[in-house]
């Protein structure tokens, strides 16, 4: 058995990668994750073993890109004009802008999470991956990724009112 050709791969997979790192790194990063992690994984394909789970495999670079993303982003300044005026301490619910139907403030909070739990939280809700798949991606037992899935979902669940 060989692999599928790699654009096949990325046709299956396209929505779902985006989706996942829209969740990690918001609508603003997530394509330049996306072609960055199109770009590693075209250049490791022809090496990757036949029987991997290509999903997880692709998972498992988007997440590593989405952590080079978020630590660049604090390496860099962000000029501005003006310094903001605090926002209203009432959370202000609209639909969302952020490309995958949730409230903007909950997704904040999610990528504020440690890698492995925000890691976690997003393949097994944005990308519907299972806890094995979700293990595979991180790189960890199945569970170890249980434990940061429930380490983020309770700290998510602790700061974050509907």
């Amino acid at each position: 058995m060989s692999l599928p050709p790699f654009q096949a791969v990325v046709d299956d997979h396209r929505e779902d990668l985006l989706r996942f790192l829209v969740a990690l790194v918001g609508r603003q990063e997530a394509d330049d994750c996306f072609q960055e992690t199109l770009t590693s994984a075209i250049r490791a394909y022809p090496r990757l073993d036949r029987r991997a789970n290509v999903r997880a495999w692709l998972f498992t670079i988007a997440r590593r890109k989405a952590i080079d993303s978020h630590r660049a982003r604090r390496r860099r300044a962000l000029p501005v004009e003006e310094v903001p005026e605090p926002r209203d301490a009432g959370p202000a619910r609209a639909a969302s802008t952020n490309g995958i139907g949730v409230d903007p403030e909950l997704w904040a909070l999610v990528r504020a999470l440690p890698p492995k739990q925000r890691g976690a939280v997003a393949l097994r809700f944005v990308a519907g991956l299972s806890h094995a798949e979700v293990a595979e991606a991180l790189g960890c037992s199945e569970e170890a990724a249980r434990q940061s899935l429930y380490a983020g979902l309770t700290k998510l669940r602790k700061e974050w009112t509907p």
